[in-house]
């Protein structure tokens, strides 16, 4: 892709990445310059519901439906679209790439890499960071889980923010807690929001929060 493709201040434009076919929205800040200050970038894995071969199914959760509401954000925002039938715990290897592809074709802070999901991206994003902890400032797994035989070794220097409802019927509580548990047994820095009343959906709480994302920008590798 060349500078002068890029459509500034477009609301989640529609990408496909040469290296792996992976089909994407991007989401670019208002003041986005390919030849400015870099910008802090986010990961953002949609849950087993928006799985497919159609983009907009993504817009319905998360960052892009409050994208397509016009809130605006001082990120450069990724959200891959996984198979239908698949799982983001099986595709490390490709996220992996998509995350390199968009470092190379933006104006990224490598610094100031994020990586962020819910339910079945809450499991992609506590795996993918597990896999290359080295690319992320920080992440935030949102009602999700993953091995907490590995969590402590693995993710004791990623920073760790995971969000969870107390009354989850789809993903017990505890797939967090563990998790969160085992970073910190390990000598890392995890820490975790329950929300009392919530049940499955903790995430639409979770990305209104101002503070989520002022804990993102104070967090550089």
């Amino acid at each position: 892709m060349k500078s002068k493709d890029i459509q500034h201040e477009k609301i989640l434009t529609q990408k496909i990445t040469s290296q792996t076919d992976m089909k994407y929205l991007l989401y670019l800040p208002q003041n986005y310059n390919q030849k400015g200050p870099a910008w802090p970038l986010i990961i953002y894995l949609h849950g087993a519901g928006e799985r497919g071969d159609n983009l907009e199914q993504i817009k319905c959760n998360g960052w892009p439906l409050l994208i397509e509401q016009s809130k605006k954000f001082e990120f450069i925002i990724v959200a891959p679209q996984c198979p239908l039938n698949d799982w983001w715990t099986d595709y490390n290897k490709e996220l992996k790439n998509l995350t390199d592809c968009i470092k190379t074709e933006y104006n990224v802070d490598s610094s100031r890499v994020y990586l962020t999901g819910l339910s079945m991206g809450g499991f992609g994003t506590w795996r993918l960071a597990e896999k290359y902890p080295q690319d992320f400032a920080a992440i935030a797994p949102i009602c999700g889980g993953g091995d907490s035989l590995w969590a402590g070794k693995d993710l004791k220097s990623v920073p760790i923010w995971a969000f969870h409802g107390a009354k989850d019927d789809v993903v017990p509580l505890k797939r967090s807690q563990e998790m969160v548990d085992a970073v910190n047994a390990g000598g890392g820095n995890a820490k975790l929001t329950i929300y009392p009343d919530a049940k499955h959906d903790s995430w639409t709480e979770t990305y209104k929060n101002e503070e989520l994302y002022k804990w993102f920008l104070s967090r550089k590798r």
